[in-house]
């Protein structure tokens, strides 16, 4: 079987309906086209997808379980929650799945170095460990407050061998680490390759970084069937740039039975630069090479944007999902910072599932989810990474109102 064949779109152009396509200047087009010709060659070689799966399954630790939250939904009363544990994979997240795919395909071109932007840190350890796994040079783009707030993965990421620049420019997070990043990518296309951390930029980048997670909902999909005998009857996955909640719903769009609820930051309110419900709030624009929804000013400048979870604090998001929202496939939801906290310390508490923040948007909203559907019914979350990054932050700002004083104390 081959693990990168997906036959929804993009159209030819990098189009998902409305959104997508490549809008960047002349002299990236032609690189991009190279990079587009060399995905879509690799894909259908057997060689490159048994080397991609053989390091899923080997170094990955692929398939991830998926794990019944037995004692969260007896408490509940309600719906089943399992949880699809990508934070058991190596390096904690999901973003492993598609690092690799973009490091092996960087070198099957002869690049010799990756760069790559990062908000939580996920990304850029990921991407720093394919690098040193396949000898590239590695450059990580990262906002201060991120470094500040993320920083056992500024120290994992340097001790990868990779080099963690900061950026600060802006709010100092991840839409300036993107600006930064690509910056510096369009100085040399040539011997670098921009390592995109999630389903946006420019075509093919939505398109591949989608395929390689698709793995997720692949496995997700056979396990469900295997554990209870039927599909789940509600996936929820968070949505920052949407590579996580992409690789759970690719494998179940054509069942229209499943719904799918995609979950953004609400942050604080609603209030302009105190969240970033892109999808919730946004309108159509242009950002970062390609259109999508986008949180934007009266001008069609991106917004100010806010999250407590570092890899959500995006004022776009991936084309794709902007075609789902508008086709009605997937629902878009909002869990706001004191919504994650509690879920994050609900997960720790009741089921020993310490979550990153980004991951416990989702929880959040499918513990309401649950007692709404009641029981006999299954949700299936994507738990996409482990928060070991995040413990140190939450001590220091949440832990006095759940009695759990920094270190020492």
């Amino acid at each position: 079987m081959n693990i990168l064949k997906n036959d929804q779109l993009p159209d030819a152009r990098g189009y998902f309906g409305a959104y997508g396509g490549s809008f960047v200047p002349p002299q990236l087009q032609g690189i991009l086209d190279e990079i587009t010709a060399a995905y879509l060659k690799l894909k259908a070689e057997p060689a490159f997808i048994a080397e991609l799966e053989g390091l899923y399954r080997d170094y990955v630790g692929r398939p991830s379980p998926v794990f019944l939250a037995a004692r969260l939904s007896a408490e509940i009363g309600g719906a089943d929650i399992y949880f699809k544990r990508e934070d058991l994979n190596h390096t904690g997240a999901h973003k492993i799945n598609h690092c690799l795919g973009e490091a092996l395909l960087a070198k099957r071109m002869g690049k010799k170095k990756v760069i790559a932007e990062t908000g939580a840190g996920q990304h850029g350890v990921a991407l720093a460990t394919a690098a040193a796994l396949l000898g590239l040079e590695c450059d990580i783009y990262m906002g201060e407050v991120d470094i500040l707030k993320e920083h056992p993965n500024v120290s994992r990421m340097k001790i990868l061998g990779a080099r963690v620049i900061p950026v600060a420019a802006g709010l100092k997070t991840l839409k300036d680490a993107v600006d930064a990043a690509f910056e510096a990518y369009l100085k040399d296309p040539v011997t670098q390759f921009y390592a995109i951390g999630s389903v946006v930029g420019p075509h093919p980048f939505p398109m591949m970084v989608r395929d390689f997670q698709a793995v997720v909902g692949r496995e997700a999909r056979r396990q469900m069937l295997e554990r209870t005998g039927r599909l789940p009857d509600a996936l929820v996955a968070c949505v920052g740039g949407g590579s996580n909640a992409i690789g759970l719903f690719t494998a179940f769009l054509e069942d229209q039975e499943v719904l799918m609820y995609g979950v953004e930051p609400s942050g604080l309110s609603f209030k302009d630069g105190e969240h970033a419900a892109t999808l919730t709030k946004g309108k159509p624009g242009i950002l970062h090479g390609f259109k999508s929804y986008l949180l934007q000013d009266e001008q069609g400048q991106p917004q100010k944007v806010y999250s407590v979870a570092s890899g959500l604090d995006y004022p776009g998001v991936g084309p794709e999902h902007g075609y789902l929202k508008d086709i009605g496939r997937v629902r878009y939801e909002c869990a706001s910072d004191a919504e994650a906290i509690e879920a994050f310390f609900t997960l720790s508490r009741k089921e020993g599932l310490i979550p990153a923040i980004e991951s416990a948007h989702a929880a959040a909203f499918a513990l309401k989810l649950a007692a709404s559907l009641g029981k006999g019914k299954n949700i299936l979350v994507n738990l996409s990474g482990r928060g070991d990054k995040d413990i140190d932050f939450v001590i220091e700002k949440y832990g006095a109102a759940y009695g759990v004083g920094p270190a020492g104390k």
